[in-house]
């Protein structure tokens, strides 16, 4: 890594010409697109606002099948980001005199961050340099930044905000399934199935177009049963509500399947033909008889025999997780039991049936699928695996033994700043608000050497930064995303950005050319997803038979999709169809090429699971207690989550004078005996201390949310913070925070301490 002297033209597309799609002329049709928020990226078209010059109005999409056009308030109020008042404008660089951070020219600010991470590089060496990235990011940037990171940086540190999302399931589906996709079924099939449990989500808030799925299998007579600590809105719809204290899902899901077992209720049959570990399993489970799991959870004996015999009387059934189980330090073992769950019962690898993780992120799935995890390369492919990364190699044309291997993880990546690791290019995430024990992540990021942060609102990372580079968003711009579905899909640009604003490729062109990689990062995102195309060739998540064309004329497309032949085998490149699911159609037109189209793969497993026997593995997992239990000093469980007006860190949705009205701060959630315990008051101030730090926000007294626990949403910095106290504990395979739960005290601003603010 060197430094050279910046190209003396930017390319075309970063500042006039159109990236990877084409610009709808003025007065047309609406451009169609997606969502830019969660993983749902539900179907809207933005078209020109009328009396608003420049201005884009949403529109509704009905012919797409997640939303059938019904948007959230985030998704109608999307375009009061692209605003000049709500986001940035010009690059920005901290002044050597002032310490502000003052505007700049982009060849400055770009000088500044290649000086920055050489400078670090040559006096620490190439691990010294660390990358994260975002679940926001689309597939091209995503697949660059891993790129950028192991190409030009050559360093192993590179991991994204997604390990904090739907990780631990990722984990469980690897070692349950072979295979990780979110869903491995299309969304719709959930209103076609007989029960649902959904377990630590409340969708009518954190997803509300796909709450309709759920009430259309109620509808057609359909049962859903919703585990969660709080009385949710979703709760509230389901025909049986399970409130377990926090941490206690696994013992929860074993307690379900002992049940399952002694009512002699197991599918034996589809046990013997398509799984192993049973015994194991099942012995593991029979440990867990139901007054136990009631003294642990809370949850009555009769709920959770009632809640056996809705999941087990219909043919078909499914079992939904979020991050309630997910976001624990055994997180992949309470998956693991839920799976369990389906694999007993015989409801996976069959239409209708299955276990399923409801990604949260925008392209939480896509983002991790192709390069910015840190044991990951494109395709799904593992870092470790000498012939993934000599595929990959020959695609980015450097050697393999050049590549990297397997950095840290998300949190110990954030922990490591400072010490080892001394600078950091960021793009697209805020863990000054995500981040568990975020006061420490705080103070770990001031005292970098260097900060490079690429974002297109000053969130208060940034504010943090060295340099700030703004950046195109979703509707200035052309790529692709996956859903929570495994569904490709291709928001296209339908507005120019302002003139002081760049693609995230744009950045990586430029900051590679400076460290002496010319060639091998283009601006354009087609041309970027064509070498994606080529290097998940033959992976687990093969897009090789995917292209913009073929995204623009359908309602995309379900991954694995391999470019087959002529003759319907793999093509030329080595990418084989799946053995799992629907085959393609023999004949059907390609699209820019004479050999037949895959049709990708909407379900998974139907034939065979994705190991090598073709055979689902069981977990033998037993429940153990939470990283922190309760005990006299901290006698309440927090648990944390989203409140439906915001989003994530809140760095977009707190702009948008809509939101903030329906949600204008953070709040502490509490029942009315813990509110009567210590005196608290409706509106009043409580003070909320963990052993990391304390958090102030008025109380919310409600009867929602069970006695011993209080809840936090977590969009908000400043002192409502609710990650000052959350517990960086993680778990031991997919190294995900344990956010759900930790130990706190609560009391009355007036009585508490008026010590320092939170601690690290």
């Amino acid at each position: 890594m060197h430094f050279t002297a910046p190209s003396a033209t930017p390319p075309a597309a970063a500042g006039g010409e159109p990236a990877g799609g084409r610009r709808p002329a003025p007065g047309g049709p609406a451009t169609p697109t997606h969502c830019p928020y969660c993983a749902l990226q539900c179907g809207m078209g933005l078209a020109p606002a009328e009396g608003e010059p420049g201005g884009l109005a949403v529109v509704e999409r009905p012919e797409f099948p997640v939303n059938r056009g019904a948007l959230c308030g985030k998704g109608r109020t999307a375009p009061a980001l692209l605003a000049r008042g709500v986001r940035l404008t010009g690059p920005l660089v901290r002044s050597p005199v002032s310490g502000e951070l003052e505007p700049a020219d982009w060849r400055t600010a770009l000088d500044r961050v290649a000086r920055g991470l050489t400078g670090v590089g040559e006096s620490y060496g190439a691990d010294a340099c660390a990358v994260f990235g975002g679940g926001g990011l689309t597939n091209e940037k995503a697949y660059a930044l891993g790129k950028f990171a192991r190409v030009v940086l050559g360093t192993s540190q590179i991991d994204y905000n997604g390990r904090f999302c739907m990780s631990s399931a990722a984990a469980a589906h690897q070692k349950a399934f072979g295979l990780d996709r979110g869903l491995p079924f299309p969304l719709e099939d959930v209103s076609r199935t007989g029960c649902v449990i959904l377990v630590g989500s409340n969708l009518a808030e954190t997803m509300p177009p796909a709450l309709r799925h759920l009430t259309e299998l109620r509808e057609a007579g359909g049962t859903l049963i919703v585990v969660d600590p709080r009385r949710t809105r979703t709760a509230e719809a389901a025909d049986l509500h399970l409130a377990p204290r926090p941490g206690t899902d696994l013992a929860l899901a074993l307690g379900l399947l002992h049940l399952v077992v002694a009512q002699g209720l197991t599918d034996d049959e589809f046990v013997a033909e398509r799984t192993v570990g049973w015994p194991a399993a099942r012995a593991a489970a029979m440990a867990h008889w139901p007054e136990l799991v009631e003294r642990i959870t809370g949850v009555p004996v009769p709920q959770l025999r009632e809640a056996v015999r809705l999941f087990t009387a219909p043919r078909d059934a499914m079992v939904l997780t979020a991050r309630g189980p997910e976001q624990q330090s055994k997180g992949t073992d309470t998956v693991g039991a839920w799976i369990n769950l389906c694999l007993a019962t015989g409801r996976a690898g069959r239409p209708l049936s299955g276990y399923g993780c409801l990604t949260g992120q925008g392209n939480g799935q896509g983002g991790r699928e192709h390069g910015q995890k840190a044991d990951q390369l494109p395709g799904y492919r593992r870092l470790t695996d000498p012939a993934a990364r000599e595929h990959v190699a020959r695609v980015w044309g450097v050697p393999p033994q050049s590549l990297p291997g397997p950095g840290r993880s998300a949190y110990e990546l954030l922990d490591a700043l400072g010490g080892e690791l001394r600078a950091l290019l960021l793009m697209g995430s805020n863990p000054v608000v995500s981040a568990p024990r975020a006061a420490h992540v705080e103070e770990r990021l001031r005292s970098l050497d260097f900060l490079a942060v690429a974002d297109v609102v000053l969130s208060e990372t940034a504010r943090l930064a060295d340099v700030v580079l703004p950046v195109t968003q979703w509707a200035e711009e052309s790529g692709t995303t996956t859903s929570l579905e495994g569904r490709v899909l291709l928001r296209r640009q339908a507005v120019e950005p302002p003139d002081g604003v760049r693609s995230d490729l744009y950045v990586l062109h430029e900051l590679a050319a400076r460290l002496g990689v010319e060639k091998g990062f283009p601006t354009d995102p087609e041309e970027v997803f064509e070498e994606l195309r080529r290097a998940s060739a033959g992976g687990p998540a093969d897009y090789s038979g995917i292209t913009y064309r073929r995204l623009a004329e359908e309602q995309g497309v379900f991954w694995p999709c391999p470019d087959v032949g002529a003759d319907g085998d793999a093509g030329a490149d080595g990418s084989g169809r799946p053995e799992q699911s629907e085959r393609p159609e023999q004949g059907e037109p390609a699209v820019g090429a004479a050999h037949t189209r895959h049709p990708g793969t909407p379900r998974l497993f139907l034939d065979r699971f994705a190991h090598p026997d073709g055979r689902a593995r069981f977990a033998a997992v037993s429940h153990r207690p939470a990283a922190e239990e309760t005990d006299a000093e901290y006698p309440v469980v927090l648990t944390t989550g989203r409140v439906v007006a915001q989003y994530q860190s809140g760095a977009q949705t707190r702009r948008v004078a809509e939101l903030n009205a329906a949600a204008p701060g953070p709040f502490v959630e509490l029942h009315p005996r813990l509110a009567e315990r210590i005196g608290a008051v409706e509106g009043e101030p409580l003070v909320v201390v963990s052993r990391r730090g304390r958090a102030v926000a008025p109380a919310r007294i409600t009867g929602a949310v069970r006695p011993d626990t209080v809840f936090m949403p977590f969009h908000w910095p400043g002192g409502g913070r609710a990650n000052s106290l959350t517990n960086p504990a993680l778990d031991p395979t997919s190294r995900m925070p344990e956010f759900k739960t930790c130990a706190v005290r609560v009391e009355r601003a007036a009585q508490a301490d008026a010590g320092p603010g939170p601690v690290s």
